[in-house]
């Protein structure tokens, strides 16, 4: 698998490193290009670069000298490391971030890097998508990606609000992806899977379409280990299209549109006992229940990208609509949970991001940019909940659930802003020594009004173009998510089996931390990395989530202090037909008493977490990734490409006697994939591609239901069988 880590150095210094190493994996940017268009001679025909061509590559170069991850630890993931992952392009985005060091599977499609439970950040083309609602679906695919990374470690001073891993997705062009494919995907779980995209340039003007179709019946992880869920069928779209227009050599416009639509239905755990009886009914089926939810999301983006000499600027305004919607099962919702919730969010977010850098000396280019965001998000329930009365056969009074609904709503309407600047320099000491240092200045206004000034530095040192050593410091500011509960939904549950054991509501408070980060990599023998990599952080108003109850949203509250400690080891060979790599992660999140959004939990659980230290229900101690792929033929036109890799976790946790005291059975998972070229007559290009995943049908348990914030049970997907064919035009 072609995986490619990158440490952080300059970009300058590691051009230079990897032409003296001459690997292939790694790049900062494409190849310098000549800046006239000329013929290439040799023994072949002459060849002429368009100069759209040559200014679009220059553009891309710039943008990236605005927007470097000096000093962090990057994972990049170019096309043919996307081919090696199983599934290939249909895979989700989340999984191939699964083939990172560290990158922990959790239960709803979710990831967790380098011990926090979110805060991912994700960029396209360098500019920040604001956080949406989405829960179960994943509104980016690798489809869209020509390149993608991700950023973790000792973030640089650019980075900030979402700070526990940055995926940084280069968006394809018609430039990068010229002509049509379309592919079908069959397989398991009555899966189908169609995709079409198309790219072109018509003069100044470049523009790329994509989109794709997703139905199974396997939505969210099954609630069970048995091969086949219940009530699991979803269907989903996602697209993008992206145009740009180059004004002139040194100016670009570009526009990014795109949109994902998910509908799930709930699945079912068959043999549960109601806890209430609703109008005289005592018994009800639970492998029959009918909950569904639906997930949708909206975006935009407009970038003016401008170069003068060594100046460098790209202004951006972005906007982003996210919604999410929850049916309950009328009845069943009311025997089971207590309430029965038809509930709805929507979050509108807008604002304008800035980006600069300016080289203004031989060794030293000045970075630094703003960003300023408003979001709105409103929230509202109807609600049905059975009501205490009195016990008849109780004297002295005692209130019992009622079997006859009430209704009662509940909701919210809360605005918050966002503004943050920063400034860095990079500079170089010496030729092999370079220092990154800034600030970043983040301020926040909403339900609670908080701000901190983040000193950021990262020194980076190359004694030789096969060693890179660094260390780094970031001051972390993470503000929390603006969908809070606030006390008049809890006031509306009272007297109602939907109450809440607890009501001390605390407001959810932005995460204050110190981040330390050292890592080493060296290049014995071309095209071989060896890497090491150690972190350390130390918080105050630690966030986490949770999923209290349904409807199926999650929720945000606050440990008073974490510790995050770990160290991931990595091997990359890539040279030739060969590909391979091996990733092993440890890791440890321990954290004390939870200060914030109380409510959601029982008091026994709020008094022992107040006074002791516990692992945070996301916390893996060993996480593992290893692949490898070779190709057949590898520049012809009948070209096989084999792969396989494998997946571990050490489990997740669950509470046993204290809360997240025990780890669940440890899993590993194995995969293979063959995907062979056809030389069609006249076809521009036709491959059949053959997945199989979870090979030994493992069946692994990523959630069994209990753990603080961890609603349901959640097996991994036992073994499928997958087709695929594509082809170009």
């Amino acid at each position: 698998m072609r995986l490619r880590r990158r440490t952080g150095v300059s970009a300058l210094a590691l051009m230079a490193s990897l032409a003296a190493a001459s690997t292939a994996w790694a790049q900062t940017s494409p190849t310098q290009p000549d800046p006239s268009p000329a013929p290439t001679t040799g023994s072949g025909p002459v060849v002429t670069v368009p100069a759209i061509e040559v200014t679009a590559q220059q553009l891309d170069r710039e943008r990236s000298e605005i927007q470097p991850s000096l000093g962090a630890t990057r994972y990049d993931f170019g096309p043919n490391a996307i081919k090696n992952i199983p599934l290939g392009d249909n895979a989700s985005l989340n999984q191939v971030l699964l083939r990172a060091p560290g990158v922990v599977q959790d239960g709803f499609g979710q990831i967790h890097v380098r011990g926090d439970h979110g805060s991912m950040q994700y960029r396209l083309d360098g500019v920040q998508l604001p956080e949406g609602l989405a829960l179960f679906s994943q509104i980016l695919s690798p489809r869209f990606a020509d390149s993608l990374s991700l950023i973790t470690g000792a973030l640089p001073a650019q980075y900030g609000l979402r700070t526990a891993g940055v995926v940084d997705i280069n968006v394809k062009s018609g430039t990068t992806n010229p002509g049509g494919e379309a592919s079908v995907m069959v397989g398991s779980y009555n899966w189908v899977q169609p995709a079409l995209e198309y790219g072109g340039r018509s003069g100044n003007i470049d523009y790329f379409a994509v989109g794709q179709y997703i139905n199974n019946g396997i939505g969210i992880e099954n609630p069970t280990s048995s091969a086949l869920p219940i009530h699991d069928n979803t269907a989903q779209w996602y697209a993008l299209t992206k145009l740009t227009g180059i004004v002139d050599e040194n100016t670009r416009l570009s526009f990014i549109a795109g949109g994902a639509s998910a509908r799930y239905e709930i699945p079912n755990r068959p043999g549960q006992i109601p806890n209430f009886s609703v109008n005289g009914i005592t018994d009800f089926n639970s492998s029959l229940l009918d909950q569904r939810q639906w997930e949708d999301t909206y975006f935009g983006i407009a970038s003016l990208q401008k170069s003068y000499k060594d100046f460098n600027l790209q202004l951006s305004g972005f906007v982003r609509y996210s919604n999410l919607s929850y049916q309950p099962d009328a009845t069943g919702d009311l025997m089971f949970n207590g309430i029965a919730p038809w509930a709805k969010r929507t979050s509108f977010a807008v604002g304008t991001q800035a980006d600069a850098s300016w080289k203004i000396a031989s060794n030293h280019t000045l970075r630094g940019g703003f960003l300023i965001q408003r979001e709105r998000v409103t929230s509202y329930a109807q609600n049905a909940a059975l009501p205490f009365v009195t016990n008849p056969d109780d004297p002295e009074g005692e209130l019992i659930p009622g079997q006859q609904p009430v209704g009662f709503a509940d909701g919210a309407d809360l605005v918050g802003w966002t503004y943050s600047v920063y400034l860095q320099d990079e500079w170089k000491v010496t030729p092999s020594l370079t220092v990154n240092f800034g600030a970043r200045f983040d301020a926040i206004s909403g339900p609670s009004t908080e701000n901190q000034l983040s000193p950021r530095i990262n020194v980076v040192w190359e004694p030789d173009p096969k060693i890179s050593l660094r260390a780094g410091y970031s001051r972390y500011f993470v503000p929390a998510p603006l969908n809070q509960v606030g006390f008049g939904s809890l006031a509306a549950r009272a007297g109602t089996t939907a109450a809440t054991e607890g009501t001390q509501n605390d407001p959810v408070r932005a995460e204050r931390s110190d981040y330390f980060d050292i890592g080493l990599t060296v290049k014995p023998v071309d095209g071989l990395a060896i890497g090491f990599s150690g972190f350390y952080k130390f918080a105050e108003n630690y966030l986490d989530k949770g999923q209290f109850g349904a409807p199926i949203f999650q929720t945000a509250f606050n440990y008073a202090y974490a510790q995050v400690k770990g160290f991931e080891v990595f091997a990359n060979y890539d040279k030739g037909p060969w590909s391979a790599y091996a990733n092993l992660a440890w890791s440890r999140v321990s954290a004390t008493n939870i200060n914030s959004a109380q409510f959601n939990f029982e008091q026994a659980d709020l008094n022992y977490i107040a006074n002791h230290w516990i692992f945070a229900d996301h916390d893996q101690s060993w996480t593992g990734s290893a692949g490898v792929a070779y190709v057949f033929n590898q520049d012809s036109d009948h070209a096989t490409r084999v792969s396989a890799d494998m997946l571990f976790g050490s489990g997740l946790r669950t509470s046993v006697i204290t809360p997240n005291d025990t780890a669940l059975p440890a899993y590993a998972t194995f995969n293979l994939s063959v995907a062979q070229k056809v030389p069609l007559p006249g076809s521009k290009g036709t491959t059949i591609r053959f997945d199989a995943l979870n090979l030994t049908d493992l069946s692994y348990q990523l959630r069994d239901g209990t753990g603080v914030g961890v609603g349901a049970p959640q097996y991994g997907m036992r073994r499928a069988f997958f087709v695929t064919l594509s082809q170009k035009f």
